[in-house]
């Protein structure tokens, strides 16, 4: 079983992509004026050009890992977030910072819509969550790495090096898709149920391959529409409006504002550089554990418990430290203060909404349209990411912290609505299994 856990931890290996480039631009931020000076919309132009890319990534790279396999595709992800990192740190001038961050993003959307499909396909039933939420480790992990990085590299205000580092994960990547099997059930799709027995022979009991090959050919034999005519069906609609909005809620609730910008809200708050790096890496090291605490619970608490749970912490923490803000400010005798509540949201979030949103949303999908669907539901997450990313620096400038943070507070709330009342909960289900229930009747 050892070979298992090698085979998953790698086929997670595409969440340090985004992990890094996500955490890397927060202290690039800081240090950038003093050779591409910016202003505040240029500003959230470079940090949310990233965005613009994984839009079109996330969407191009679901219809081509169902064309021509998901391996195949996390190798080319892998490829153009070398070149767009590379770019990144050699760039002359704001506009090729811009297009190598948008060749950059086109790695990152692909890797959001592939890796958790690859990881779901992958993983035995009863440790799926546990599995795909390791995308989310990853990705934390790389926020993690790039905060590290950024306060080592802050005394020499080396942003250039920082946007280096993010080419490792790119290359790691790469290394170890090579020794990565195909999806066992991207192949049964194919037909080359031989290469599938072999993968699953090295992920199941040899009693369990059976079963699982005889229901993956019985769904795809019961149900022989085109990826068309599934996306344009009545109870697929449904499900992709559910799965857009899982992806919308995780990033309008302001996570990413929080990890974009952290160094910079500490600098406000009276912090100096290599101090407010060194307070956002303790964000970074919370958001880990929780992440760990989110896969030892998925699987046993369920989907949904999980997202209503962060929904009502989220909102909470924000909403006290949106009291602290409008009544003390943003200053030197409120800065531990805001670390700490900051630090409670991260926790709700890690533990909820940024581990399940990638389980649940692959699992949502059937098998034939898994990476369409995939790819539609994470480019709508993007989307969302990009206009909170772009309006959140001018927004900022204009109303303040205090009522940023009351807007997301508001914003997790509705989140709680939505779960309540919309999103099922599929924990210990097959993924035939749930495809089989969805296409009986729309979720409500």
């Amino acid at each position: 079983m050892k070979s298992r856990r090698w085979i998953l931890l790698f086929g997670a290996l595409g969440g340090l992509l985004y992990g890094v480039d996500q955490g890397v631009i927060s202290g690039v931020l800081l240090f950038i004026e003093n050779d591409i000076p910016l202003t505040s919309l240029m500003e959230g132009v470079v940090v949310s050009s990233l965005l613009l890319g994984a839009i079109i990534g996330s969407a191009g790279s679901g219809w081509l890992s169902d064309r021509i396999g998901r391996r195949k595709t996390i190798a080319i992800i892998s490829i153009l977030f070398i070149i767009g990192s590379i770019g990144s740190a050699v760039a002359p001038d704001a506009l090729t910072l811009i297009i190598a961050r948008i060749i950059n993003g086109l790695g990152v959307g692909g890797s959001m819509a592939i890796i958790p499909v690859y990881l779901a396909e992958l993983a035995p039933t009863p440790m799926r969550g546990k599995v795909t939420a390791l995308y989310q480790l990853m990705l934390t992990t790389g926020i993690l790495i790039s905060y590290l990085s950024n306060h080592l590299l802050a005394p020499f205000e080396a942003w250039r090096w920082m946007l280096a580092v993010s080419t490792i994960p790119g290359v790691l990547m790469l290394g170890g898709i090579i020794f990565m099997p195909e999806s066992p059930r991207w192949l049964l799709r194919q037909n080359q149920e031989i290469k599938a027995r072999e993968v699953l022979g090295l992920l199941r009991k040899p009693n369990e391959i059976d079963n699982e090959v005889k229901a993956v050919k019985q769904i795809d034999r019961e149900n022989n529409e085109s990826v068309i005519t599934i996306l344009k069906s009545k109870w697929m609609r449904s499900t992709l409006i559910i799965g857009i909005l899982i992806g919308v809620f995780q990033q309008i609730v302001g996570i990413n504002a929080v990890i974009y910008y952290a160094p910079t809200i500490f600098t406000e708050a009276g912090m100096e550089n290599t101090a407010s790096t060194l307070g956002t890496m303790g964000i970074g090291l919370v958001n880990v554990l929780m992440t760990v605490a989110a896969i030892m619970t998925v699987d046993k608490l369920g989907r949904k418990k999980l997202l209503k749970i962060g929904s009502v912490a989220m909102s909470a923490s924000l909403i006290v430290l949106s009291l602290i803000l409008f009544t003390s400010g943003l200053n030197a005798s409120t800065v531990w203060l805001t670390v700490i509540f900051l630090g409670i949201y991260v926790m709700s979030f890690a533990v909820s909404w940024g581990a399940v949103t990638w389980v649940i949303i692959p699992e949502l999908f059937p098998l034939k349209a898994r990476g369409a669907g995939m790819g539609i539901a994470i480019m709508g997450m993007s989307a969302a990411n990009l206009i909170v990313t772009l309006v959140f620096p001018m927004l900022l400038d204009s109303i303040g912290i205090a009522w940023m943070f009351t807007i997301f507070a508001t914003i997790a709330a509705m989140s709680f609505i939505f779960v309540s009342f919309f999103v099922p909960e599929t924990k210990g289900r097959s993924l035939e299994d749930i495809e089989k229930d969805l296409r009986k009747s729309r979720i409500s």
